[in-house]
């Protein structure tokens, strides 16, 4: 008769499978307890020196000479429409028209930034309490992405003029009317093209939001590395 070999895990695995169970367990607990035990002023202040962290970065960072520019991630590229007639425009001798256009977009969204920090500080103060705490267990960009939905129509409101007075001051409009005009008689765009400054500013809105963005995602992914004090306790607590 052949002996059969007993497959019962052997007692001292046992026991250390129920000792590590048992320290998850705990370590879950106490992470939850110290989530509990924020309060809510607490949590809305932790996530508010974070985003404005962020944003003071953002600024910074975009605000800076050649801060789109020189950064591939949100460097503004021509409209669409523009793109698409680059390469035969560049063909016939205008290629210098279509780099001076791009460099002078992004420096227009760059001037824009510099002024724009009171603008999103103004927004910031909005988020409600009774929000913070899910926007702390949420993803890893939750803050931004509740930022930007609850304060992007205000913001491209007010941010608006103050890309047209730049793209106004660095004479954009004649440049594009010229690149845009000769793509529309080769018939290589449609002559009812996007406006240029809805354009600019929806795109400087989406560089700044993207560096916001990176910020949380950094606080978040090492809270005790940050100088706040209320930013590491109450990152801390969540993760």
């Amino acid at each position: 008769m052949v002996a059969h070999t007993s497959r019962r895990t052997p007692v001292s695995q046992r026991v250390a499978t129920a000792t590590l169970l048992c320290f998850l367990g705990s370590a879950a607990f106490a992470a939850g307890s110290l989530l509990d035990s924020l309060t809510s002023k607490d949590a809305s202040s932790g996530l508010k020196a974070a985003l404005s962290q962020g944003i003071d970065t953002a600024v910074t960072q975009l605000g800076a000479t050649n801060g789109f520019l020189n950064d591939p991630k949100v460097s503004i590229p021509l409209p669409p429409t523009l793109q698409k007639a680059d390469k035969a425009l560049r063909m016939i001798g205008m290629g210098k028209d279509a780099d001076d256009l791009k460099v002078a977009m992004n420096h227009a969204a760059e001037a824009a930034v510099a002024d724009a920090k009171p603008v999103f500080k103004q927004a910031l103060t909005g988020m409600s309490l009774a929000d913070a705490k899910g926007i702390l267990t949420g993803g890893e960009d939750a803050g931004t992405q509740y930022f930007k939905k609850a304060t992007s129509a205000q913001l491209l409101t007010r941010f608006k003029p103050i890309i047209a007075k730049e793209t106004a001051k660095l004479q954009i409009a004649p440049l594009y009317d010229k690149y845009a005009g000769k793509a529309a008689k080769m018939g290589l765009v449609t002559t009812q093209d996007a406006n240029l400054n809805d354009y600019v500013t929806q795109k400087a809105l989406d560089g700044l939001f993207s560096r916001i963005a990176d910020e949380e995602r950094a606080i978040r992914k090492d809270p005790v590395g940050q100088s706040s004090a209320i930013i590491k306790k109450v990152f801390g607590a969540v993760r």
